[in-house]
């Protein structure tokens, strides 16, 4: 889609100071999907010369903001493990076309904010945390699950840019259990959940996302037992925070959560007692 408001796009590394009307571009994919009247200026990140992916020494990465899904997913299939399969099964939750595919960045998908988004899914999943630099050159560490706070909403104050988000290597050697349900085969995301173990003190997390406005990260120092896990997750999700749009009715996203989570806890638990 043309944006008939925009006068100029500038190169990130020489924009000068942040203006009103100002946007960070990255793949695109959505600023160019739909009007965005209030937009006078794109400062283009694709000539930073991010690298897209990076090991770390404690075995963890760090994924640049400009990183595409399609970079994300090569270096899945590539990654030893134990978490390496959320990779790839998050870049598919997707069901994007061949120009999402290759356009389509991991900055981008968080920092929009929808409740399925599927790179919120995963780092939120793996406890990532997001680098975020004001334009006052300062910055700030912020966890997934806390950008992102509702549908199309984030913790970023203005001008502040998404650099990068990091995943630990104690996050990378979790054992995984992966959900997803849609109301059509190839329809968006109605709720998509996340569990993993620890291997190091045996304790559980249930990610809970595309379901709710925003995501919900439970924790258990050990493998709830189903009545637990439950009550944890009435309590932790209010009425209010169940999504509801035309992929799903909010009961819906709830009965469909709480069933998915029940999945999630026996298939981590059943692994760890073999």
């Amino acid at each position: 889609m043309d944006l008939n408001t925009v006068l100029d796009v500038c190169d990130a590394r020489r924009r000068g100071p942040w203006q009103p009307g100002d946007a960070w571009l990255g793949g695109g994919t959505y600023l160019f999907s739909e009007p965005q009247p209030r937009l006078r200026r794109l400062v283009d990140l694709s000539r930073m010369g991010w690298e897209p992916l990076r090991t770390l020494p404690d075995g963890g990465v760090r994924i640049s903001a400009t990183c595409t899904i399609a970079q994300l997913s090569r270096f899945g299939r590539t990654l030893d493990a134990p978490a390496a399969p959320l990779f790839e099964q998050c870049c598919r939750a997707f069901l994007a076309s061949f120009k999402i595919w290759n356009m389509a960045t991991v900055g981008g998908n968080l920092c929009h904010a929808l409740p399925a988004g599927p790179m919120i899914s995963l780092t939120a999943a793996l406890d990532g945390a997001c680098s975020l630099r004001a334009q006052d050159g300062s910055h700030r560490n912020v966890r997934t699950v806390d950008l992102v706070t509702g549908d199309g909403s984030n913790d970023l104050a203005e001008g502040e840019l998404l650099r990068s988000v990091t995943v630990s290597g104690r996050a990378l050697r979790c054992r995984t259990a992966f959900r997803q349900v849609s109301l059509y085969r190839l329809g968006r995301s109605g709720a998509l959940l996340i569990g993993t173990i620890d291997p190091a003190d045996g304790s559980l997390a249930l990610t809970i996302t595309a379901a709710t406005r925003r995501p919900f990260r439970l924790s258990f120092p050990q493998p709830p037992a189903q009545g637990e896990l439950h009550e944890a997750i009435v309590s932790a999700v209010a009425d209010s925070d169940w999504f509801d749009d035309i992929h799903g009715l909010p009961e819906w996203r709830r009965h469909m959560t709480l069933r998915l989570a029940e999945q999630i806890r026996r298939e981590l638990t059943q692994k760890g007692a073999r």
